[in-house]
């Protein structure tokens, strides 16, 4: 028996033994300890790394390797694991990867031929310190490895795997989900999903994105991918960008004489009365993904009533107006 000669078939049979019994059951009957630095994740769960290639062994050769027989970091069990495809992070590196963050990773490997790509890459160590930055796990959950570059490349070479041994469909797992979601938005929009990242990481080493004020989370979950929480929220800003709404309103008081919804004609004034009076939303008709860092132009901006702003944000592609006063007239 050579030690470390592992399958991915094997992987998968001691993650299910693990499932059937337990982690505490499972570390117990063949004699380990909880792991200390590296898990191992597979569909949204963490799993202790070294156990699950002690008892590989068995399912592929024929004994369970002991505890004292091998080591659990990178030259050994973390490295098999990684070798096979499998996601290996430190417990340290932190929560749950977020879109803003999968998108970027994801990206990096698309945009070279889905290739296997270094923690020490120059690319990875960039990415690293982007992500760092971002404004969505607070302090007290970042661990000392949080997005490291050692972090960013197991989880692009997880997605790499995931992406060549098939997607299929978002896992009941958070983590599994958010990136099948995003390797389904790359499959189906590449060039779209490139440019979202490269907005992305261009707002973040500007620090406009991070300039931003911030924006109510049920808010921002009306959008959807591939805005993500970043650009949707410079998309907010501009749409509320006090300056620009007053100049689109009094274009549209000279053309037509009343603010009625550019969609179903909705009046706030008519309705409300003095109340009523100079209220309506201002929508950015192009994403930012598409529209770029650009100054707005009073042509890109439309008015529209609260429901029907809604209904242009809601779902996973931002309909037209076109195709919602369409929808309206059905």
């Amino acid at each position: 028996m050579r030690i470390g000669e592992l399958t991915r078939d094997a992987v998968l049979q001691a993650l299910a033994e693990c499932d059937r019994l337990g982690t505490e059951d499972f570390l117990a009957t063949y004699g380990f300890r909880p792991a200390l630095k590296y898990v191992l994740v597979h569909d949204g769960r963490d799993y202790d790394s070294k156990a699950v290639a002690g008892v590989a062994h068995r399912y592929c050769q024929g004994r369970a390797l002991r505890s004292d027989e091998f080591s659990g970091g990178r030259a050994a069990a973390a490295g098999w694991l990684r070798r096979l495809g499998f996601e290996v992070r430190t417990r340290e590196s932190g929560p749950a990867w977020v879109w803003d963050e999968l998108v970027p990773a994801c990206a990096l490997p698309a945009g070279d031929g889905w290739a296997d790509i270094d923690p020490g890459d120059e690319r990875v160590v960039e990415l690293s310190r982007l992500l760092q930055k971002l404004p969505f796990h607070p302090e007290a959950t970042r661990g000392a490895g949080f997005r490291d570059p050692e972090a960013v490349a197991g989880k692009i070479r997880g997605l790499r795997t995931r992406r060549a041994r098939g997607i299929g469909n978002p896992t009941r797992g958070r983590s599994g989900r958010a990136d099948v979601e995003v390797l389904h938005a790359f499959l189906a929009a590449p060039s779209t999903m490139a440019e979202a990242a490269r907005r992305i990481g261009a707002g973040l080493r500007s620090g406009e994105l991070l300039r931003l004020p911030e924006t109510p989370l049920e808010e921002l979950e009306e959008y959807s991918a591939p805005e993500g929480r970043l650009l949707a929220r410079r998309h907010l800003y501009r749409e509320r960008d006090r300056g620009l709404r007053e100049r689109k309103i009094a274009e549209v008081l000279r053309e037509r004489g009343h603010l009625g919804c550019t969609v179903c004609d909705f009046d706030f004034e008519a309705k409300y009365g003095a109340h009523g009076a100079g209220y309506i939303e201002c929508h950015h008709v192009v994403p930012l993904h598409v529209a770029g860092e650009g100054e707005t132009r009073l042509a890109d901006l439309v008015l529209v009533c609260a429901n029907c702003h809604r209904m242009v944000h809601r779902g996973e592609t931002w309909l037209t107006i076109d195709q919602l006063r369409a929808s309206l007239a059905k």
